[in-house]
């Protein structure tokens, strides 16, 4: 099956203080990714949304019923709202991929979005914690996420060994990159040569070895994308000879929530999540490749991109320091990561991450994603994570 377009909002915006609900958010993008993919809303045969905090930030719910809601032409289309933590908006996606392979549909609109900006960072933290296993872990720390991938942090290094060094490179990239995408958070922030250091002025830490700057933002936003099924592309030679991209492979895979349980699982394998492993050699495999030109990552923390360098399999286990260290992740270099900016620099509102990614690697393989473009980019996979890796997907999004 093809996407056939997409559109992201700005990810920089703060929609609260712009007095936009999820009614204005879900409009806009729906409105502008449509148009892009040349379809009116009479053509959308089933809608899946992403999005996993709606009630906990905004008190709204039941997501689903917001397209016809602001759209009228949608009303009576079947919609469903799925939650994967961070990884719901590939959730959504999988969701479209399975309806148009049975046949049941021939186009999907996928919708990923959150509103996070709604509370302070804190009280934020707390919200988010709801996809580890609530009253079983992290129960000390203030900030849950960059405890437990300062746990993940722990566990490679005491397994392999981690100058926190390389954490703070792989933040710096993502940053750099940003400044060249003009949807991206953090494209217009300051940052001093301290920043991504071990200053405790200019950098603090947040929880154990987990400084700020290896930790994505709060941040609203949507992105949103149509599938078509290859039926659909047969029926209209001009959609298939127009701006197209190929989802040609997927992986998926659920595993228990307590971050601990996971490296017990893990201790005899070479990897330390061999679960995400799985997930990603599972979308090289159904896609039919073996290497890609480029990867959008899940950057949460500087740590869950380290780690997936190597599940990647750009370095032996244990090994992405070197990836790092030869300037094989930027643009230009040997497999570039999140030339997007991915979600340090490019920003993370949850429900739309995993959309996103798939929509920043349709542009790369059709040759338009501007000043990031990685030259010559025919194939890219994504990685998308929800909790501490208990959910993982991945797409191998190739050029038509």
């Amino acid at each position: 099956m093809s996407v056939i377009g997409g559109y992201q909002t700005d990810f920089a915006r703060n929609t609260v203080r712009a007095g936009v609900g999820y009614d204005g958010l879900f409009a806009e993008t729906l409105r502008h990714t449509l148009d892009h993919a040349r379809v009116a809303p009479r053509d959308i045969g089933v809608i899946h949304v992403g999005n996993a905090f709606g009630q906990l930030f905004t008190g709204q719910g039941h997501l689903g019923g917001m397209p016809a809601t602001v759209e009228p032409d949608l009303w009576g289309v079947p919609a469903a709202r799925h939650e994967a933590a961070c990884a719901s908006g590939s959730v959504a996606i999988l969701g479209a991929m399975a309806d148009l392979e049975a046949g049941r549909y021939d186009v999907a609109l996928v919708l990923g979005a959150e509103i996070e900006k709604t509370v302070d960072g804190e009280q934020g933290a707390k919200y988010m914690g709801a996809a580890a296993w609530v009253g079983h872990e992290g129960e000390g720390a203030t900030f849950i996420w960059p405890h437990m991938f300062d746990l993940l942090a722990e566990e490679y290094d005491r397994r392999y060994g981690l100058d926190e060094e390389h954490l703070r490179a792989i933040a710096e990239l993502n940053v750099r990159n940003a400044k060249r995408n003009p949807n991206a958070q953090t494209r217009d922030w300051q940052y001093a040569p301290e920043s991504f250091t071990a200053d405790d002025t200019a950098n603090p830490v947040v929880e154990g070895r987990i400084r700020r700057t290896d930790c994505s933002a709060m941040t609203d936003g949507a992105a949103g994308l149509v599938l078509v099924s290859d039926r659909y592309l047969a029926a209209h030679p001009d959609v298939a000879a127009g701006e197209r991209a190929v989802l040609a492979g997927w992986g998926h895979r659920t595993v228990g929530l307590p971050i601990g349980r996971k490296f017990e699982r893990s201790a005899a394998e070479p990897y330390v999540l061999p679960h995400v492993r799985q997930t990603i050699v599972d979308a090289y495999t159904r896609a039919g490749v073996g290497e890609v030109d480029l990867i959008e990552t899940h950057d949460c923390f500087s740590m869950s991109e380290y780690a997936a360098i190597d599940h990647f399999g750009l370095t032996g286990p244990g090994e992405a320091w070197k990836a790092v260290e030869n300037g094989d992740l930027a643009i230009g270099g040997r497999i570039p990561v999140n030339p997007s900016g991915g979600l340090i620099g490019g920003g993370h509102p949850v429900g739309a991450t995993g959309v996103r990614m798939v929509l920043d690697a349709y542009k790369q393989v059709t040759g338009s994603a501007g000043d990031y473009q990685v030259p010559g980019a025919r194939t890219a996979a994504t990685l998308n994570i929800g909790g501490s890796t208990t959910t993982t997907a991945s797409f191998v999004v190739t050029a038509a």
